[in-house]
């Protein structure tokens, strides 16, 4: 059973009264002049919220009594369109023909807001308490006359904050009503459960906002877009031809030949409109977004003047508020709508080799999600390119490790290069060939190729960057968001309750002490929060972030002792002697990486939670910072071991002799024989796989689905579910209310984010990092597509220029990655050391020696009592043992301190950073100045469409002009002799008259 809420300056709304069981409703009779309920037809006479005192009473009258009528005075100013039952009707509970619209199936439903009650005395687990509400109108509440008056039974806290909720929500959807829309809602009829009050607006309201949004829409006006030169002309019809069979079966209108000139809808200019049918002027995503910004800026004084659906929401006021669904995505038959479009073509696994279709998804969804996608699906595409490159560079060092000199002589047993041991007393002496295979594997990522393919990745990165800034402004010119303004954002509530607290405390002070005060300043400073108010909000944000990122070093420290005791463990037993490298190795990265993904969810709630004690006054505010907070305690979480490894471990070790120690016995740990690039890629490659995985596939698709069952088994088993008949004929509202709430864009560009730092930042180390994140993201764009066209709410269509605050990072990760492997390739990696050694010390200009030329001396008769080798196995007698480092020998004048061949190698280290960083960063600003950030086409296309603006608007003043100077007009007058009003005889030739829905072709020559 629902009632029908419209706009209504009197007090008493007419509405049938029900029988004594509920009935179908029958097609809605509009109350206008004199009509009114039909004879013979029980009413309910329903105070309207300027009569409190009579809430709640009813009184039943008979057409009779009422006069068949309204009054005179109340009946000309009421616009109130309501749904009669008819108590002659047999009772019924028939599917209604659409699952979207009133029960008068023409009035579409364009939000939704839920909330859940719970009847006076009625607790979890009992019944009805033998009463029961009748019918909602207007935000009143009608009582059954029959049933016992509210005093019969006790008011307990809960009950009276039931009551206040509901006298809040009477009066703010009372505001609703005032401001023009309609609402419809069912009736309160069992002990407990969720209403869902349904929101229409009218053509009226439409016009209006759209006109106060300044959203733009097409005209009539159409004019043809520039088409390329010859060449180009021919490459892209035999690119459109080759790519055929990759496009959705979707309608596009971004490569059609012809777009409709848009301008800013006005209701003193609909004749530049081709308005055929008012109902569908305006999409479904386009009405829902006006209606919601109604919503946000409706007050409700009865709340504290909280204003917004945002703040009753947050109270527990409202449950939910979401827009509808274009039906079910995977219904039979044949209806095809947006949503089913969109996951037959975009959200199924099988179509993954197809493009994404971006317009309907900004036609769905809004510009905001459009832009993600259309960003996502640009990253995915550049991805290609990089892949192939990085496999390419993969191959190489496959195709040369048999032709490598320092790892043949790595290799070659006849060196017999006796290294110094690992551990002290039960590590014994050893062969450098034993470590053949890891000098090989290193091989394969350090080589001549991962030099240049840095370069090549940091080129890649501008020209990313740079043909995303041309994608979005194409976008824009398609979609119309070139020269829109800034929506006004409002409060959010948890600001709002600050100011009131605020204001309360001031209110304390007596009047002289605020004119002692400074009165003005303070005043203008009473309705808002300063700096000073902040101030304890910044100082523990500060805190807090400065103690997540010491802790994340912490638990890198203590991954690294857990290395190095583990190592000093296995190194004991002589059967896993030989495996303690690659053991420690791969159970110190599996750590890290559930040490990660538990830290992420932390991490991820604690930036909320800082955010949310700095106040921000609006949404974009408090999602700009709290991106910037989740995103550094994220980016030091993810690559803090990383960088550990590549420019730590191995760098404070001390030499044999004079080693550092941890703790009593426990040196710090060495890089492989090899060096410790092969690590590196060990440890990006599995946590990168690892988050992929684990974190963005298997959480967001097994936490949804939790959610959503433990969601369902709530809802059977809460008293007062849905009754079977609804169970067996679900509304869409019922369907969309069981879905998860959106939440935002901001975990999905998080993910891509730290994707995109893996891919750039140590590329140096890991050429394939590319590749996988390429077959992650061809899975991604379908997953995140499932998610919002299956699983998720409809989102609020938002319109927005571009992707806001993710560029910027976007742009620092970048910079930043030029920097990272500038050094990765000049002190993780033997590329500066083979140089050197090449041009400055080889006999021949060739590696032969290279190896030799790296390695020390060191007398085992100075080493430290304790620290020999026990039971030493070593074939035959050790003078010198040899360790990796470029220090001087035994017999020098300085034993063991640093040569010279170190100081020439850390100079010429030095040395390619500068030159690495300042040639990138010049081929990278060169990159930028040669790619414009709009497309040539577009800047044109921008170009005429103004001047299309002014000639049309000229055209159309001087036409006014000549028909104004006309004699005629001049004798005429005013034109309510002919029937037309005056703004319809200034309409000029070419347009068609407000509201009409004439073709685009038609033409007044009446004047």
């Amino acid at each position: 059973m629902t009632a029908v809420i419209g706009r209504s300056s009197c007090w008493w709304l007419h509405i049938p009264l029900l029988p004594g069981s509920p009935r179908r409703l029958c097609p809605p009779a509009v109350v206008r002049g004199g009509q009114g309920p039909k004879h013979g037809q029980q009413c309910l006479q329903v105070p309207g919220p300027g009569v409190r005192g009579l809430q709640g009473g009813l009184t039943r009258r008979s057409s009779q009594a009422s006069g068949g009528g309204s009054s005179p005075n109340s009946s000309a100013n009421t616009g109130v369109i309501n749904n009669y039952l008819e108590a002659s009707e047999p009772l019924s509970w028939e599917p209604r023909l659409s699952r979207m619209h009133f029960h008068d199936n023409q009035r579409k439903v364009d939000y939704v807001l839920v909330y859940h009650y719970r009847k006076r005395g009625a607790h979890p687990g009992h019944g009805s308490p033998g009463h029961s509400l009748a019918i909602v109108s207007s935000g009143e509440t009608g009582k059954d006359p029959d049933a016992g008056a509210a005093g019969d039974i006790e008011l307990g806290p809960f009950d009276a904050l039931e009551e206040e909720r509901k006298e809040q929500r009477e009066e703010f959807e009372h505001n609703l009503v005032e401001a023009g829309l309609e609402l419809e809602k069912d009736l309160e009829s069992k002990s407990q459960g969720s209403i869902f009050v349904r929101i229409h607006a009218p053509w009226q309201v439409l016009a209006r906002e759209a006109e106060f949004l300044k959203i733009k829409v097409p005209t009539k006006k159409t004019y043809v877009i520039k088409s390329e030169g010859s060449i180009a002309k021919t490459f892209n019809k035999i690119l459109q031809k080759l790519s055929a069979p990759l496009k959705p079966r979707v309608p596009e209108h971004s490569n059609n030949r012809m777009k409709n000139l848009s301008y800013p809808f006005s209701r003193e200019k609909m004749y530049l409109y081709n308005i055929q049918d008012k109902d569908t002027f305006f999409d479904n995503a386009t009405r829902s977004r006006i209606v919601h910004e109604i919503l946000k800026r409706t007050t409700c004084s009865r709340a504290n003047n909280m204003m917004g659906i945002n703040s009753l929401i947050a109270n527990n006021i409202y449950e939910a508020a979401y827009p509808l669904h274009d039906g079910e995505c995977d219904s039979p038959g044949d209806d095809v709508n947006d949503r089913k479009l969109l996951y037959q073509e975009w959200a199924r696994y099988r179509v993954f080799y197809k493009f994404q279709p971006i317009d309907l998804i900004r036609k769905y969804f809004g510009e905001k999600i459009g832009l993600y996608f259309a960003w996502l699906g640009l990253y995915t595409s550049f991805l290609i390119p990089s892949s192939v490159i990085g496999v390419i560079v993969f191959l190489y060092g496959c195709a040369t490790i048999e032709e490598d000199i320092p790892s043949k002589e790595m290799c070659d047993q006849q060196n017999a290069f006796t290294m110094c041991p690992l551990c002290d007393k039960s590590c014994d002496y050893w062969n450098l060939s034993s470590a053949c295979g890891t000098a090989q594997a290193s091989h394969l990522f350090d080589n001549p190729a991962t030099v240049v393919f840095s370069i090549f990745m940091a080129l890649w990165t501008t020209m990313f960057l740079e043909n995303w800034k041309r994608l979005q402004m194409r976008l824009g010119y398609f979609w119309d968001l070139t020269g829109i303004e800034e929506e006004e954002e409002h409060s959010r509530p948890e600001y709002e309750a600050k100011v009131r607290e605020k204001m309360r405390r001031e209110s304390g002070k007596s009047l002289v002490q605020k004119l002692g005060t400074g009165g003005t300043e303070d005043e203008d400073d009473a309705d808002k929060l300063t700096w000073k108010d902040r101030l304890p909000g910044y100082l523990m944000n500060f805190a807090s972030i400065l103690f997540m990122i010491a802790l994340t070093f912490s638990i890198v420290f203590g991954v690294i002792v857990y290395r190095i005791t583990t190592a000093a463990a296995l190194s004991l037993n002589k059967a896993t002697r030989s495996n303690v490298r690659v053991t420690v190795t791969a159970t110190a990265v599996i750590i890290n990486l559930v040490v990660i993904l538990i830290l992420d969810e932390i991490y991820g709630a604690v930036a909320k939670w800082l955010t949310k004690i700095e106040v921000p006054k609006t949404e974009q505010t408090f999602e700009e910072r709290l991106i910037l907070k989740a995103f550094l305690l994220k980016f030091v979480n993810a690559y803090s071991p990383i960088f550990y490894v590549a420019f730590f471990k191995g760098r404070f070790v001390g030499r044999p002799g004079s080693y550092v120690y941890v703790f009593d016995g426990y040196r710090m740990e060495e890089c492989a024989p090899g060096g410790c690039l092969m690590e590196l890629c060990i440890q990006l490659s599995i946590i990168m796989l690892g988050k992929q995985l684990i974190q963005n596939n298997i959480f967001e698709i097994g936490v949804p689905k939790l959610k959503k069952l433990f969601r369902k088994m709530k809802d059977e088993t809460e008293p007062g579910a849905a009754d079977s008949a609804c169970s067996k004929h679900p509304k869409q509202w019922d369907l969309d209310y069981s879905l998860e709430p959106y939440t935002g864009l901001t975990p999905e560009y998080m993910e891509m984010i730290i994707q995109f730092g893996f891919v750039t930042l140590f590329v140096a180390s890991f050429p394939l990092a590319p590749v996988f994140a390429l077959l992650n993201n061809v899975i991604e764009v379908r997953l995140d597509a499932k998610k919002f066209v299956k699983e998720l709410r409809r989102p609020d269509a938002v319109r927005t220029k571009d992707i806001g605050i993710w560029f910027d990072i976007l742009s620092g990760i970048g910079k930043f990655s030029v920097i990272i492997n500038a050094f990765v390739i000049a002190v993780t990696s033997d590329f500066i050391p083979r140089l050197v050694y090449q041009y400055s010390y080889s006999h021949n200009g060739t590696l032969h020696g290279f190896v030799n030329h790296t390695l020390s001396f060191f007398n085992v008769s100075q080493l430290k009592e304790g620290t020999q080798p026990e039971n030493s196995q070593f074939d035959q007698e050790v003078q010198f043992c040899r360790f990796k480092d470029y220090r001087e020998p035994p017999w020098a004048p300085n034993p063991y301190e640093f040569s010279k061949q170190y100081w020439s190698v850390l100079s010429a280290r030095l040395a390619f950073v500068i030159i690495f960083q300042n040639l990138v960063m010049f081929l990278s600003v060169l990159v930028d100045w040669m790619i414009p950030d709009i497309p040539t086409d577009i800047s044109d296309q921008i170009k005429s469409e103004k001047s299309l603006f002014v000639d049309s608007f000229l055209k159309e003043e001087h036409e006014k002009l000549r028909l104004m100077e006309q004699p005629a007009w001049r004798g005429r007058g005013p034109s309510r002799r002919s029937g037309r009003s005056p703004a319809a005889s200034l309409v000029p030739s070419g347009w068609s008259q407000p509201g009409s829905s004439a073709s685009s072709g038609s033409q007044h020559t009446s004047v």
